[in-house]
């Protein structure tokens, strides 16, 4: 008897998540013959950003022709249209192989990001990924917020020790002061005066000294200065912590590297 195909979950919100950072993914684990399941708070269907799908936000800053594409084609699938309630009494992570978190700017995004239930699965999910495991995790972007903000038993983020990557400050503020005098504060999920997904950082000055508090995902970790990897480049990047099977990534254009990175690993925790 053939061994049963690997099982991904990707909770989603009702509607705002990156189509590219979707989709993308969503092909790859296909592709792997993975089974996939999608999880929303209610079981609605979900739906990504359209700005990043269709009309000048799509041609000038959005989805290619490619993720276009691969969104209509997994838009179509049962198990898009009828997606699992992560808010079901009877709902859990264990049965699944990956946990994918995709990311997205649109401030729907948050009803994710900020979910005291989705805090809660992950809490007890996550632990479960240290090496050896049968169990991973993956992020994007503000996907890496989703793990950042969910606190283990001491208080702190369940990502605390891991090395991880997120979107880079320098990206979102282009994005946002570039679009700002059209598109207002739509690249600030959390509105125009909110912290950055990597960082904000205050500079605090008293007697001569200076301190730095970093908010959001460098706030979360035990040292940013080490446990935070950046790059710049428009080269596809990941990074992958030592001790957990946890893979994260920074936007769109890395999608497809971190699928195939995500694939490989629950390839490799199953053999």
């Amino acid at each position: 008897m053939a061994p049963a195909p690997p099982k991904v979950l990707i909770p989603m919100s009702d509607y705002g998540h990156d189509p590219t950072e979707t989709a993308i993914p969503y092909a790859a684990f296909k592709k792997a013959g993975f089974e996939v399941f999608f999880a929303t708070e209610n079981g609605s269907t979900p739906a990504c950003d359209k700005k990043m799908l269709e009309g000048i936000t799509q041609k000038l800053l959005g989805a290619t022709k490619t993720a276009v594409e691969a969104y209509k084609q997994m838009s179509g699938t049962p198990e898009f249209r009828q997606p699992l309630s992560w808010s079901a009494a009877d709902f859990t992570l264990d049965p699944y192989n990956l946990i994918f978190l995709p990311g997205g700017h649109d401030k729907g995004v948050q009803q994710v990001i900020d979910s005291p239930i989705i805090h809660k699965h992950l809490a007890s999910y996550f632990p479960t990924t240290r090496k050896p495991s049968i169990r991973s995790v993956a992020a994007v972007c503000h996907g890496v917020m989703v793990l950042s903000k969910t606190d283990d038993a001491n208080g702190k983020s369940i990502i605390h020790e891991c090395i991880t990557t997120a979107l880079p400050t320098r990206f979102e503020q282009v994005a946002f002061w570039g679009t700002r005098a059209f598109l207002g504060d739509y690249y600030k999920t959390y509105g125009a005066c909110s912290d950055n997904v990597e960082e904000f950082v205050y500079r605090l000055k008293s007697l001569g000294t200076q301190t730095l508090i970093y908010l959001q995902v460098r706030k979360r970790l035990d040292d940013p200065n080490t446990q935070y990897k950046n790059s710049l480049s428009m080269i596809p990047f990941v990074v992958q912590d030592e001790n957990y099977n946890y893979i994260s990534a920074r936007f769109p254009a890395d999608a497809q590297l971190l699928a195939e990175t995500a694939v490989s690993l629950v390839e490799s925790t199953i053999s």
